[in-house]
C-alpha cells in the first residue's frame, strides 16, 4: 500500500499534534481486521511504504525547529499557497476545537477542495474534528427518559450551544459538500467530547489547581451533576485513523468514551489522584472570576449531555486507552500529564556536620524549585497534630480516624517512655509518610540532615520484602519515589564550625544545641557515625546515588550563595509550572510600576538637588553682593581718608584766591574768561608770595 500523505491544521496545538503523532507511527489500513496482525508485527518505523506522512501548518512555534513527527511543516502561507499544499495530500484534518480563527479557514478548506474535485488524480478526504458543544442545547431523545444517550443517527436534530453556531455551519458544510462526489471527495465531520490525556486541555485547570495544591479544596463549579462528555485524545486519533482506513459511510460522527461520568465525579478523581482529595462545591459564577479558564473551557464544564458512539464501537477495530472515562483511568491520565508537562519531582538531600549551613542552603533551594522543606523535627510535629486537623475534614472515612488516633497515642506513649523523643521505627514511619505525601511526590522535596545513619538510610529507602512479590533478586529493592536523585554533603573543619557557632547571636544559640557545652560533643558524635564503613553516604554510594561533596571553607558567603548556585547548577532546570500569562503580564506591569516609581523618585530628587543647588547658588550670589558693598564702603572710607588732606589744603590755600578770581572774572568780563583765570591764579598764588 503507498505511503498517505495527511495535512493537518495548527500541528503545534494540542489535539492537533497528538493526532499526528499518533498517525506518524501507523500503518495505512493497520486498523483493519484483516491487517490488525499484520501491524503488529511490523516495525513501523522502520518501515518504508504505507505509513502516513503527516505535513501541516505551525500557529506558534518559530521556524527553526520542526517536530519530529512531522515531515513538512508551513509557516504563514496564504490561501494560494496552501491551496497548493491541501492539493498534494491524499487526507486533510482540520480541527475547530481549540480556537476560533480555525473555523473560518475550515470552511474556505473544505469549499476550495471541492471546487478543485476535477483535477484530483486521486480521491481525497476531508476530516473534520468539531466538538460535542454543537449538540449542547439539543431536546432529550425521549423527554420522558432523559437518560436515554444521544448517538450519531439523531444528529441532524442537534442544536448548539450560542457560542458554537459557527462552528454547527461548518460542519453542516462539510456533510453537504461530501454529498456532491464522495467518490472524489469524501468528508466526514467528528463530533468530540471534551479531550483529555497527553497533557490536557479541558481539565487542565483541575490538574494544576491539585497539583500545586495552593488552595485548601478544589472547587466544582455548580452542583457537579452535569454530564460530561469526554475522549482521550489518543483514542481521538484511533477514531481518525479508523475513518482514514475504513471510510464509512456515515458522514458524522461522534468519538466520546464509555463514560457518564458528572463533572464532580471528574473533579474528585482529580483532586484525589494529584492533590489532597479535598472538593469543594462553588457557585457557578465563579468560574467567571478564574481567570485561567477561557470560555471555551467554561463552556464545556457546564456542558450536560448523555453521549455514545454506537458507530464507532460497531465498526471500528479501536484500541481504546481509556474506553471507561477519565476517572477509571485517572492514574494513567495523570502520568501522561506529568511526563506531557515534565512536572517531574525534584528530590533532594543535604547532609553535613551541625552548624554547616544544611537548613539555610536547604530553604534557599526550595524557594529556587518550589520543592518542600522536610526537616524532622516538623515533620514529628505535623504527624502528632494530624488527626485532629484530620477529623475535621469531611471526606475523610470513620476507619482512617480511627487509624490515626491509635497513632497518635503510639507517638505520645513512646514520647513520654523515652523523654520526650521518638524511636527510630516511629520516625522512620513519620518520614516515609511525608515523604509519600502528594506534595512531595508532586513538587518533590529536599530532605534537610536525615537520615543521620547507614541504619536510618536503609529503613527509610529500602522496602521491605513483605511488600514486594519479587523474591529472586539479591539486591535491596529501594523504594524509587523517595529515594532522593541528587545527595549533597556540605563539609567544613571543626574550628570553622566551632568558629561560626561562637560568633552566632545569643538569641539563636540559647536553647539549642549550639551551646558551647552541647556542640562540641554533637561534632564529635557526628564525626565518629560518618567515619563508619557503613555511613549514610557510602549507603547512597552502594545505591548509585554518588553525592556531591561541597567543601565550605570562606565565612565570606554568609548568605550561601556560592553553594547554592553549585547544587543549581548539578540539578538543573526547575521541572514545576511556569508563570501563567497572567503572571507574566502582572509581573510586566509590576516592574512597568517600580520603573515608573523609581522614575518618578529619580525626578524628584533631582529637582530636589536643583532646588537646593539654586538656594545655595542665590545665598552665595546675596553673600557676594554683601561682601562686594563692604568693599566698596571700605575702599570709600579709605579714599576719603586720603583726600582729607588735600581738601583741607584746598580749602585753605585754593578757594579763596579762585572765589576772588571769579569775582573779578565777573566784574571785568574778558573775551577769554579761562585765560583771565589762569593769569590771575597764577599772579596771586599764596606760595609765590
Amino acid at each position: 500500500m503507498d505511503a498517505k500523505r495527511l495535512f493537518l491544521n495548527d500541528i503545534d496545538a494540542h489535539t492537533s499534534k497528538c493526532i499526528a503523532k499518533h498517525l506518524s507511527c501507523c500503518v495505512a489500513g493497520a486498523s483493519l481486521s484483516e491487517a490488525a496482525e499484520a501491524e503488529t508485527r511490523r516495525d513501523v518505523k522502520g518501515a518504508e511504504g504505507g505509513t502516513f506522512q503527516v505535513v501541516g501548518t505551525v500557529r506558534g512555534r518559530g521556524e527553526g525547529s520542526r517536530s519530529a513527527f512531522a515531515l513538512e511543516e508551513y509557516h504563514q502561507l496564504d490561501r494560494g499557497e496552501l491551496l497548493d499544499r491541501l492539493l498534494d495530500c491524499d487526507v486533510v484534518i482540520y480541527t475547530i476545537t481549540e480556537n476560533s480563527d480555525q473555523i473560518e479557514e475550515a470552511s474556505w478548506a473544505v469549499g476550495a477542495l471541492h471546487e478543485k474535485m476535477d483535477t484530483f488524480t486521486r480521491p481525497k478526504m476531508f476530516i473534520l474534528i468539531s466538538t460535542v458543544l454543537t449538540w449542547a442545547h439539543s431536546k432529550p431523545v425521549d423527554p420522558d427518559d432523559p437518560e436515554i444517550p444521544f448517538t450519531e443517527d439523531d444528529y441532524r436534530r442537534r442544536k448548539p450551544h450560542p457560542n458554537y453556531k459557527d462552528h454547527i455551519s461548518v460542519e453542516k458544510l462539510v456533510v453537504k459538500l461530501g454529498k456532491t462526489s464522495p467518490s472524489q471527495l469524501s468528508t466526514y465531520v467528528v463530533a468530540s467530547g471534551l479531550q483529555y490525556g497527553m497533557g490536557e486541555t479541558a481539565f487542565h485547570f483541575f490538574f494544576k489547581a491539585s497539583w500545586l495544591g495552593q488552595v485548601s479544596r478544589v472547587p466544582i463549579f455548580g452542583d457537579g451533576t452535569n454530564v460530561v462528555p469526554a475522549i482521550h485524545v489518543s483514542d481521538l486519533a484511533g477514531v481518525i485513523q479508523n475513518i482514514i482506513d475504513h471510510k464509512p459511510k456515515p458522514p458524522y460522527l461522534v468519538a466520546v468514551d464509555g463514560s457518564k461520568s458528572a463533572l464532580a465525579d471528574i473533579v474528585r478523581a482529580i483532586a484525589s489522584a494529584l492533590g489532597h482529595g479535598k472538593t469543594q462545591n462553588v457557585p457557578r459564577e465563579d468560574v467567571f472570576l478564574t481567570r485561567e479558564l477561557k470560555q471555551t473551557d467554561i463552556d464545556g464544564v457546564f456542558v450536560d449531555l448523555r453521549m455514545e458512539a454506537a458507530f464507532v464501537r460497531g465498526h471500528f477495530d479501536l484500541r481504546w486507552v481509556s474506553e471507561s472515562g477519565i476517572v477509571d483511568n485517572i492514574e494513567l491520565v495523570v502520568e501522561e500529564y506529568r511526563q506531557a508537562r515534565q512536572l517531574l519531582p525534584i528530590r533532594m538531600c543535604i547532609l553535613g556536620p551541625p552548624a554547616v549551613g544544611k537548613s539555610t542552603v536547604a530553604e534557599k533551594i526550595c524557594q529556587h524549585y518550589g520543592l518542600h522543606h522536610v526537616k524532622i523535627k516538623e515533620a514529628i510535629a505535623e504527624a502528632t497534630m494530624q488527626p485532629e486537623l484530620s477529623q475535621e475534614e469531611e471526606n475523610r472515612s470513620k476507619e482512617d480516624a480511627s487509624s490515626a488516633r491509635e497513632l497518635l497515642e503510639a507517638l505520645k506513649e513512646n514520647m513520654e517512655k523515652n523523654g520526650g523523643r521518638l524511636d527510630d521505627q516511629h520516625v522512620i514511619s513519620i518520614m516515609k509518610d511525608k515523604l509519600m505525601s502528594k506534595p512531595c511526590q508532586n513538587q518533590g522535596f529536599v530532605l534537610d540532615g536525615f537520615p543521620k545513619s547507614y541504619e536510618q538510610a536503609t529503613e527509610l529507602f529500602n522496602i521491605d520484602e513483605d511488600e514486594t512479590e519479587d523474591t529472586s533478586s539479591k539486591k535491596p529493592l529501594i523504594n524509587q519515589k523517595i529515594m532522593p536523585e541528587f545527595v549533597f554533603s556540605l563539609d567544613a573543619t571543626d574550628e570553622f564550625l566551632k568558629s561560626r557557632v561562637l560568633n552566632l547571636p545569643e538569641n539563636l544559640v540559647e536553647g539549642t544545641s549550639y551551646t558551647q557545652d552541647r556542640f562540641p560533643s554533637r561534632l564529635a558524635k557526628f564525626r565518629d557515625v560518618n567515619a563508619e564503613d557503613e555511613s549514610v553516604l557510602n549507603y547512597f554510594d552502594e545505591a548509585e546515588i554518588h553525592p556531591e561533596h561541597i567543601e565550605i571553607t570562606s565565612g565570606d558567603d554568609t548568605g550561601y550563595q556560592l553553594v547554592t548556585q553549585k547544587i543549581i547548577e548539578i540539578a538543573g532546570k526547575p521541572r514545576n509550572f511556569g508563570p501563567t500569562t497572567e503572571e507574566v503580564q502582572e509581573e510586566e506591569l509590576r516592574k512597568a510600576e517600580a520603573r515608573l516609581k523609581q522614575q518618578a523618585a529619580e525626578e524628584a530628587e533631582m529637582e530636589r538637588k536643583e532646588a537646593e543647588e539654586a538656594a545655595l547658588r542665590e545665598a552665595r550670589w546675596e553673600e557676594w553682593n554683601s561682601r562686594l558693598a563692604e568693599v566698596r564702603r571700605q575702599e570709600q572710607e579709605v579714599l576719603e581718608a586720603q583726600s582729607a588732606s588735600q581738601r583741607s589744603y584746598l580749602m585753605k590755600n585754593v578757594m579763596p584766591t579762585l572765589t576772588r578770581g571769579l569775582v573779578e572774572c565777573c566784574k571785568i568780563r574778558p573775551a577769554d574768561p579761562v585765560d583771565f583765570l589762569a593769569e590771575y591764579l597764577f599772579k596771586n598764588n599764596p606760595q609765590l608770595e
